[in-house]
Parts: structure tokens; C-alpha cells; sequence
């Protein structure tokens, strides 16, 4: 209305409440007006801009949203993790040519976090953020893939495997097509300085942390097939928090540097979901082995038939069952109380170690 502009300006002259909302809204007109970072590569423009832009304006709404909530139990694993990362990278700012600090598989530093981009995507553009990375043709995994069993299936490193995922397209496997993208975004993201690798995972990172389904165990209960599993959203969350972990500790043992381990709370949220994979992966025609996890985060659990008297019992401590869990681990590298059946405790173990896809 004619004259409304200068009596919201004179308001803002006196109420500081309202001045301080107004200096947070130009801000937002600000980050969505903000050109990406690297905007000359393949698909870049306004489109791949805007979802930039959308990416940070949650991160920041979120840092400045008064009396935030946290993000509840599910989510905070991840929380946790993102945290841990993200302060041993800042480290990095002081020594930039570590960040070709070789890491695992063909990947140094940048390539491991290019890595986690494309691996918190998946969840990401599921619930609904806007990709970013310009990386490739988004050869993401199948959204309607059949669940294979386990956290998901070891196609990364394999060089027949990108070759068809490429090939194959939207028909590929879930497997082939994730392989296919993580060097798609792995290869982009070293043509990129690695601070703008860095802020792109933050930027994601911090958008799954920003969207109510982080917040809502309700919204999070719901189920989704990702990564050829069909599990509850609540759950992806820990499989993104036990992801992020593990390659945290991968880039730290790379740089020399102790990564703490997870809070004990976080922990028992990592081995309830991995003890449940692992029990789908072994079956209900499996001889039962009783799994004792020692440890503050530890328990007890019966995997396999339960029409079957226990034929073997396995104790592990709960790091040691999860770097097995996570490919870090070898059976045999890992210290063990066993009783009973030793091939039953065995087949459990290479189980574990086959679920490894980090």
C-alpha cells in the first residue's frame, strides 16, 4: 500500500526485535541471489545456482533460527559425525596440500569427502534438497531397487562396474549406478579447489540436519529404498552417520590424527542397526550364534534361525564389529571370545564383512 514503506522504516528506527528480523531477510535475499561456486562446469546456470543458493539458505536459517530444536536421537549420530569431520578439516586450512594426503581406496583427501557428497546425496535429493554438486548426469541409485541385504554392496572400486553403470543407465543396477556417480562427483570435484569440495558437503550436511524429517521421529519413521535397502528414514540417518564416522577415522589415521570414537549413544544406535542388517543377511535358516558386543554401547543378540538351539557364541568389542561391519576390518585381524560351533561363528563374521560398501 502507498505509504506502508516508510511506516515499516520508521518501525524498524524503533523495535529492535523487528530490525534484527529484517537484517536476517535480507540476508536470505542475499544467499538466494548468490551465484555457485564453480559455475563454469557442465550444468551450470540459474538452475544449478538456485539449488546452491537453496542449500545454503537452509544452513543458514537453520544456524540462525532463535531457540533451535536439536536434532533428535536418530539424527544425531549424524550430527555428531558432521561435527567431528568438519573440525578435522578445518585443520587443513592451515596446511592446504594435504588435502592430497592419499586416504583409502584411489582417494585423497578431497576425493574421500567428493565421496561423502555423493553418498549423503542419495538421501538428500530424496527428501527433497536440491543437489550440490554440477558433478555429471546424476546417475544416482534406482529409486525402486530391490533391498539386497546388508548396508549395501562394494561396486566403488570396481572399473567394469562404473563402465556399466554408465552404459546401462536408468535401467542399471542400484549398485552400478552408484558407483557410476560417486566417480562422476569424486572426478568433478577435483577440478574444484578443495574449500569449495568442503562447503558443498557442509552445505548438504547441513540441509539434511535442517529438514524436519531430522527433528520428527513421526516424519522419520517413514520407509524408503536407498542404496538397495528399505528401511525407515530415521535409519538412513544412522547409515549416513556411520558412513561419515568411518571415513572421518580414514582421513584422520591419513593426516595422523586420533578421531574420537562416537558417544556411546551414537554407538548403540550403529550396532542395534547394523546387528539387524546383519541378521537379514544371514537368513532364518542360519545356525544361531549368539553375538555378545562388549563394551558401555554393547548387548546381546540371538542371529539366525530361532528354531534352533544357539550353536556358537562370538564376543566382540563394539569398534572392532563395526570397522568388520564397515570394511575395515578382517575376521581374522580382530580380537574374539568364541565357544561352540566355530564354523557357524565364522560365517557370521564373513557376513559382516561382506555388507562393507564404504
Amino acid at each position: 500500500m502507498p505509504g506502508d514503506d516508510a511506516r515499516v522504516r520508521g518501525h524498524l528506527s524503533d523495535c529492535a526485535p523487528c530490525a534484527a528480523e529484517a537484517r536476517r531477510l535480507r540476508e536470505t535475499v542475499r544467499l538466494l541471489d548468490e551465484p555457485a561456486p564453480g559455475g563454469t562446469g557442465r550444468g551450470a546456470g540459474r538452475k544449478a545456482n538456485t539449488g546452491l543458493a537453496r542449500g545454503r539458505l537452509m544452513a543458514a536459517a537453520r544456524a540462525a533460527r532463535p531457540g533451535q530444536v536439536p536434532p533428535a536421537a536418530h539424527a544425531a549420530p549424524y550430527a555428531g559425525a558432521v561435527a567431528c569431520l568438519d573440525a578435522l578439516l578445518r585443520e587443513l586450512d592451515q596446511a592446504p596440500a594435504r588435502w592430497g594426503t592419499p586416504v583409502v581406496h584411489d582417494w585423497d583427501v578431497q576425493g574421500t569427502v567428493a565421496h561423502l557428497v555423493a553418498a549423503d546425496e542419495v538421501l538428500a535429493e530424496r527428501l527433497g534438497l536440491a543437489p550440490v554438486t554440477e558433478a555429471g548426469t546424476g546417475l544416482g541409485p534406482l529409486p525402486g531397487a530391490r533391498p539386497e541385504g546388508g548396508f549395501g554392496a562394494d561396486a566403488g572400486t570396481d572399473p567394469g562396474a562404473l563402465s556399466a553403470g554408465r552404459t546401462a543407465g536408468a535401467g542399471a543396477p542400484w549398485e552400478l549406478r552408484w558407483a557410476a556417480r560417486t566417480q562422476e562427483v569424486v572426478a568433478y570435484e577435483h577440478t574444484r579447489p578443495p574449500a569449495e569440495t568442503r562447503e558443498a558437503w557442509r552445505t548438504q550436511a547441513h540441509g539434511l540436519l535442517a529438514l524436519p524429517e531430522a527433528g520428527d521421529e513421526q516424519l522419520a519413521a517413514m520407509a524408503t529404498t536407498l542404496m538397495g535397502l528399505r528401511l525407515p528414514v530415521a535409519d538412513h540417518y544412522v547409515i549416513r552417520a556411520f558412513e561419515t564416522w568411518v571415513h572421518t577415522r580414514d582421513i584422520g589415521r591419513a593426516l595422523g590424527r586420533t578421531v574420537p570414537p562416537p558417544l556411546p549413544v551414537h554407538l548403540q544406535r550403529f550396532l542395534g542397526l547394523a546387528v539387524r542388517i546383519l541378521d537379514l543377511a544371514l537368513g532364518p535358516e542360519a545356525q544361531p550364534v549368539l553375538l555378545s558386543v562388549e563394551g558401555e554401547a554393547g548387548g546381546d543378540w540371538v542371529l539366525g534361525s530361532d528354531a534352533e538351539p544357539i550353536a556358537a557364541e562370538l564376543v566382540l568389542e563394539a569398534t572392532d564389529f563395526l570397522l568388520l561391519i564397515g570394511g575395515r576390518q578382517d575376521p581374522e585381524e580382530i580380537a574374539r571370545g568364541q565357544a561352540g560351533d566355530a564354523a557357524a561363528s565364522q560365517r557370521l563374521l564373513e557376513t559382516a564383512t561382506s555388507l562393507a560398501w564404504l
